[in-house]
């Protein structure tokens, strides 16, 4: 009996042992933890939280902290009509300039009388900086930060003569408020002190009792980047910031600001508003709305905003599970491991990557939100580069590639919301530029949805932004087979998009019967031209997918039937003279052209129209464009590479774009000549920050494993199992993404070999499941589930 208790003791020491050692592992683990040894030194190695409204960048301090934050609508400007009033009388002279190879003279005109008033859009703007200041930390121990992307909750550790102090932060989407929580384990040992400011030039802050009141105006578009023509509009937003501090301690004020002392823990409530209510009315109260808010946070203790918290955002992330696996190089400092992902490979990182870029959208994207911007939610610039805007001829859509993908589908509501304000606006702009019916936007928007060509002529006047975009509300039906939304919010917009497309089409003087699109460009190559490749490509997709939409919902039959033969005749994809897909009608591409945009090759991806499968010549074509442009670029050109490569079913090309991109970038005020990349809290460098990369990349990696984007003769969707996978994942699993037609799948591959695939079905359609070539197609019923091993593909 003795031998037996020490034999039960020493088991339950291992066992406890075991434990600590599984709770280190998932503390750490390296598939879905960013952590470091040091504090940030700068923004881009802060690390972002957010709720889709609010959000922040946490540099985590020990002697000095700086908690940099941000509210979506606080933007420079004010509800603006951005028409240039007849500016469609020039319309047609447009043409005949670009049709008799006057290009500089087309400029000349579309900036003089084309352009937006005024000439460029307004910019998103930072919001303020919280600053908590702990005297005599200056020299901490043991020293970790960390973002946890399993409950969204970054936080510092460290020791300081002793005693431990730890101090975490969360946005909550529940009780709409950015919350830290500081505790140390020495009674009486937390003293810091806490206060506000912001960058603009009108605030003030207050102390109202224990709370801390900032209150401003925003700052006018920045006169350095004033273009001329028609002034800026003023800035009328104003905003408030309020800061209640709760603790077990003693609680001051001192120059506008609370100072905590002999605590143990504190609690600190962010709340933060604008007067913006919509994209033509902003005479909201932030006052009512801050004080209500903190008013919701009344009587709940952290652990509860926590739980609360984690519940929320774990009911979306929690959805799809990615594991690559790890080895003992997995579980060093994530800076580390970017520095020598080209070299080691390291699969966690790949996870962690993908699932970065799913806690991204979650935090910036969240249904009756702003759309994810050129920045996400994040910004700490009153003069951002590009505006921290919307760029729709790429980077806005990019940002909602892994949305329906990853399980995310209900993230594209902001997006969707956007799109239907732009077909409001983009009325008007129809009419004054073009006079045509139905709606258009061009390659920007604002928080204001102008939708008129802005910057210049050579590049501003691309006509097929809100035809891009439409492409996304189409996915959401073929994803979810939602018929509300099909007849309510999509249709409409699609409706009314190729309304405009159908007039704007114009015959081909040199090829007889092609119809083309024009005045437009190749983004952002190439200046003014008429007939461009991408346009063509992003119509024919518009066209289709209305056509579709009016047959399911059983109206419009006229119109669809237009549309249908209309598109038979837009100029088809040609192939030049090296054997490249043309990026123009003619055949005049630069083999040593190394653009960052590779626009003509839309049809590939985002769109459907090209594949090895369908468009074997086609698909080489893109083959040889991409070998021209070559596998360098900017961070979300890489991105896209990687998307592209993995539709052309070569995974190991596709994971090389992947290297490329998961290299260290040096931050914008060190380097800016280092191209592409990452910074090390792994944002994307364009550089500067863009954070389009982040959503490629995910896109591109799902890609890799899943994809579902062509149909049978019936219209079927065929779902494509490891159809890029790299030989250096060549095991793993993931569980839920989705798939066209309504599927959530799951996959286990060992040695570049499928295992097993699990199908279940959420609206009851055929199922087409491919791998390796062979095809297993069945009925299926909905809500059941259906299993497929290696031997179904025999």
């Amino acid at each position: 009996m003795k031998y037996l208790s020490v034999f039960t003791l020493i088991l339950c020491v291992l066992s406890q042992y075991s434990c600590k050692c599984d709770s280190v592992e998932k503390e750490l683990n390296p598939s879905l933890v960013l952590w470091y040894d040091k504090p940030a030194e700068n923004w881009t190695e802060a690390l972002p939280v957010g709720n889709g409204r609010i959000g922040a960048m946490v540099y985590g301090g020990t002697e000095k902290e700086i908690i940099q934050f941000n509210e979506e609508t606080l933007w420079s400007g004010q509800p603006h009509d951005y028409a240039h009033k007849g500016a469609y009388e020039v319309f047609p002279e447009l043409r005949k300039l670009l049709w008799d190879g006057k290009q500089d003279a087309a400029h000349k005109l579309g900036n003089e009388r084309f352009m937006s008033e005024p000439l460029g859009q307004l910019c998103y703007q930072p919001f303020g900086n919280l600053l908590l200041d702990f005297p005599g930390h200056e020299n901490p121990m043991n020293f970790k930060r960390k973002l946890d992307l399993e409950d969204a909750v970054t936080s510092v550790s460290y020791d300081i003569d002793g005693i431990t102090y730890n101090r975490e932060v969360l946005v909550s989407e529940p009780n709409q408020a950015i919350v830290i929580q500081l505790e140390t384990s020495g009674k009486g040992a937390l003293e810091f002190s806490v206060g506000m400011d912001s960058p603009h030039e009108k605030y003030d802050v207050t102390v109202e009792g224990n709370v801390l009141v900032l209150k401003g105006k925003a700052n006018n578009y920045p006169e350095d980047r004033v273009r001329q023509g028609a002034p800026y509009p003023e800035s009328k937003l104003i905003f408030e910031a309020r800061l209640r501090v709760l603790t077990d301690g003693e609680l001051e004020v001192e120059n506008n600001q609370l100072k905590v002392n002999n605590a143990k823990k504190a609690t600190l409530e962010l709340v933060a508003a604008t007067s913006f209510v919509n994209y033509h009315d902003i005479s909201g109260n932030p006052t009512e709305l801050c004080k209500n808010y903190l008013q919701n946070l009344d009587g709940k203790p952290y652990d509860k905003i926590k739980k609360d918290h984690v519940t929320d955002y774990q009911s979306l992330f929690g959805r799809v599970d990615l594991d690559l696996g790890n080895s003992e190089i997995s579980y060093r400092p994530t800076n580390e491991r970017l520095k020598t992902f080209k070299k080691d490979e390291d699969p966690s990182m790949v996870s962690l990557l993908f699932q970065y870029g799913r806690y991204l959208l979650i935090s910036s994207s969240r249904p009756g939100t702003q759309p994810a911007n050129l920045q996400g939610i994040w910004n700490d610039k009153l003069a951002p580069s590009w505006d921290s805007k919307y760029t729709i001829n790429i980077n806005t859509e990019m940002n909602y590639w892994p949305a329906e993908m990853t399980n995310l589908s209900e993230l594209a509501d902001p997006l969707t919301q956007m799109v239907q304000d732009l077909s409001v606006t983009g009325q008007n702009i129809a009419k004054e530029h073009y006079a045509l019916k139905g709606w258009v936007t061009h390659h920007n928007t604002d928080i204001w949805r102008g939708a008129a060509p802005i910057n210049h002529a050579n590049h501003g006047i691309w006509p097929t932004g809100g035809a891009w975009l439409s492409q996304h509300l189409w996915w959401h039906y073929q994803f979810t087979g939602d018929k509300d939304y099909l007849k309510n919010r999509a249709y409409p917009v699609l409706k009314e998009a190729s309304r405009f497309f159908a007039e704007y089409l114009v015959p081909d003087p040199t090829n007889q019967g092609w119809l083309v699109s024009g005045p437009s460009n190749s983004p952002e190559n190439g200046g003014l031209v008429m007939a461009p490749t991408m346009d063509h490509q992003i119509i024919r997709n518009l066209f289709a997918n209305t056509i579709e939409a009016a047959n399911i919902l059983g109206v419009d039959a006229g119109f669809a039937q237009m549309l249908g033969e209309k598109r038979a005749k837009i100029a088809p994809n040609q192939i030049g003279q090296y054997g490249q897909l043309q990026e123009w009608l003619e055949d005049k591409d630069d083999p040593k052209n190394e653009h960052r945009h590779v626009s003509h090759l839309w049809g590939l991806h985002p769109g459907n129209e090209i594949h090895p499968l369908t468009t074997p010549e086609l698909a080489e074509a893109c083959k040889v464009t991409l070998s021209h442009r070559g596998d360098g670029g900017t961070g979300w050109s890489r991105a896209w590479k990687i998307n592209f490569w993995s539709r052309l079913l070569d995974g190991d090309h596709s994971f090389l774009l992947l290297k490329n991109l998961m290299v260290p970038s040096l931050s914008q005020e060190t380097n800016m000549q280092d191209k592409g990349g990452l910074y090390f809290n792994l944002f994307d460098a364009h550089p500067p920050f863009q954070i389009d990369g982040n959503f490629g990349a995910t896109s591109g990696i799902t890609e890799m494993l899943l994809q579902s984007h062509l149909r049978d003769e019936n219209g079927d969707f065929y779902i494509d199992i490891l159809p890029a996978l790299p030989s250096a994942l060549a095991s793993g699993k993931v569980s839920g993404l989705k798939a066209r037609g309504g599927f959530e799948i799951s996959i286990t591959w060992e040695q570049g070999t499928l295992v097993l695939v699990e199908v279940k079905s959420l609206l009851g359609n055929k199922l087409n499941l491919r791998y390796a070539g062979s095809l297993v197609a069945q009925n299926t019923v909905e809500g059941e589930t259906y299993s497929f091993g290696q031997e179904s593909f025999q």
